[in-house]
């Protein structure tokens, strides 16, 4: 049984169908790619599976279990974790308070044990912490700990989007164009990053991507939406390769091999 199922899901903004009857599997430990042109509904599929949307219509199950009306926390809870377009962080906080902030979804303190610590809160804090290094450890980002979040580089705070990610322990990772603003060098470093965390921590990831080299390198499942249904399913080269797609998406003249 796959890891995620989508079943005739449905998103409609008025009388504007975003998604219509979409359907999807996405075993465990599969890099998953979604793409498609401008306004397609990627995204949008991307925020009914991490629940900051709901559906009209549809089902979605995780792990077996029915979530399609749960909220995004919930989710979150549960194993669903979510690197948006744009940069989300504590822009008052270091990288490591960044990364220190997401690990207390699964921590259990008490309201009172914020202000009176016993031993064990401390124990339980400095094992917070090495966590949060070993994050960026594993994302090359150990030495910048101490730094201002805003004061990395564009395509290091992506990095540590997927850190902050993983502080909250998920086994579904979605990644709403990861590559964005970046250069070749930095889209190289996030693309090895996903796949470590398939080959290395066995998590499962759907990947919403506009730069279709990456995608070829990254993906190997692979779905295009088009006008908010899904147009082809396949692997990202036969997805790529099929006239129907460059005609919709890609562009005849452009060169993706």
């Amino acid at each position: 049984m796959a890891l995620l199922e989508i079943r005739d899901l449905d998103k409609h903004f008025g009388g504007l169908a975003a998604v219509s009857e979409f359907d999807l599997d996405v075993a465990e430990g599969e890099i998953c790619g979604l793409i498609g042109p401008n306004g397609a509904g990627k995204s949008t599929v991307l925020n009914m599976i991490g629940g900051t949307l709901l559906p009209n219509q549809g089902k979605i199950t995780f792990q077996s279990k029915d979530i399609t009306n749960i909220p995004a926390y919930r989710r979150a809870s549960r194993g669903i974790a979510r690197v948006f377009q744009r940069n989300a962080l504590f822009k008052s906080m270091t990288v490591v308070e960044n990364v220190l902030a997401a690990s207390y979804l699964h921590s259990s303190k008490k309201f009172t044990e914020i202000f009176f610590k016993t031993p064990s809160d401390l124990k339980r804090e400095k094992g917070l912490y090495d966590r949060a290094m070993e994050l960026l450890k594993f994302v090359g980002l150990e030495e910048q700990s101490n730094e201002m979040a805003t004061s990395l580089p564009h395509g290091n705070q992506r990095e540590l989007c997927v850190a902050v990610a993983l502080a909250s322990e998920p086994k579904l990772l979605l990644l709403d164009e990861p590559l964005t603003g970046m250069n070749a060098e930095e889209i190289a470093a996030m693309s090895a990053i996903v796949k470590a965390l398939r080959d290395t921590r066995g998590i499962t990831s759907i990947v919403v991507e506009h730069n279709i080299r990456a995608v070829l390198g990254l993906c190997g499942h692979t779905v295009v939406l088009n006008y908010g249904k899904k147009m082809m399913e396949g692997t990202a080269k036969e997805c790529v390769d099929d006239p129907a797609v460059i005609e919709a998406y890609l562009g005849a003249e452009i060169d993706v091999i």
